[in-house]
């Protein structure tokens, strides 16, 4: 068997044991957390229209976490993990091993990929007992919506390992991803329309993936009238795929890079100095 192919499969059979694993862990309850905040979001815009439409806010907001939370999922998690794998030493016993790194990899892709559509079920679940309007656009909207989550992982989870590399622990990982997104999302159309913001915040929410994943999340839920809080009165699908397209492009080609640089710099010596500076931070 091909040894590169072998390494894919243990990385596919970690990542569902890693998942099966975190089932029983806090990170879950976070998740319900998490998506119950969400669903009292949605029960008060329940009674809010928004305009030029039928819909309620609430309706608009649905499918927009749902593409915010592939996005936000695609960056955060992968970039935590890869910091605190550095630290506890599971990156360097990966390298160790003959194709490792690409078992390693994989597993991680798994595990994310996972979690983010558990994450989803928690709020799209619930969410359509509480919204009405949704799924009006038949299979082909279903199949547009999984495209779309698709295209926002590709186009998020690169970058999410750029970060992991880069960062010197999990917690400036978190600093790095979790601050940044949080005011990208506000500015992304999440929780409200987008085109009720300043011109030039427009300009600048379009330039990251939180705002195509949730644009096109909303294209496929939503009624074709619903275009009409959207900025131009357009779902604009090809350049949701073409903006996702390209960061997914970019980042495919520059995590690989950095990510072997990174594991070529991973010493036993490092791991040590990286776990004392984490047991220095939990004393403190």
């Amino acid at each position: 068997m091909n040894a590169d192919l072998h390494a894919f499969r243990l990385g596919v059979d970690r990542g569902w044991r890693e998942f099966r694993h975190s089932l029983g862990s806090s990170d879950q309850w976070f998740n319900v957390v998490i998506g119950i905040a969400y669903l009292t979001v949605l029960l008060f815009q329940r009674g809010s229209a928004v305009d030029g439409t039928t819909l309620s806010l609430a309706a608009l907001t649905l499918p927009s976490m749902v593409g915010m939370s592939v996005a936000f999922g695609g960056l955060v998690s992968p970039a935590g993990q890869l910091a605190l794998n550095r630290e506890d030493g599971t990156l360097l016993r990966a390298k160790a091993i003959p194709h490792g790194m690409v078992g390693y990899l994989v597993g991680r892709v798994v595990q994310t990929s996972l979690d983010i559509f558990l994450a989803l079920l928690i709020v799209l679940v619930p969410g359509l007992l509480v919204v009405e309007g949704l799924f009006r656009t038949g299979l082909g909207g279903v199949l547009l919506l999984v495209a779309v989550l698709v295209a926002g992982l590709l186009a998020t989870l690169p970058w999410g390992a750029v970060v992991g590399s880069l960062a010197k622990s999990p917690q400036g990982a978190a600093g790095l991803t979790m601050l940044p997104m949080m005011g990208i999302v506000a500015i992304s159309g999440i929780f409200y329309p987008i085109t009720a913001l300043p011109g030039w915040l427009q300009w600048v929410a379009q330039l990251f993936p939180v705002y195509w994943t949730g644009l096109g999340a909303r294209s496929a839920l939503l009624p074709d009238s619903a275009a009409a809080a959207e900025i131009g009165g357009s779902w604009r699908t090809l350049e949701t795929f073409g903006v996702l397209g390209v960061w997914a492009v970019v980042g495919l080609l520059l995590a690989p890079v950095i990510l072997r640089r990174m594991a070529r710099r991973e010493s036993g010596a490092d791991m040590e100095q990286r776990r004392q500076a984490a047991l220095t931070r939990g004393m403190g």
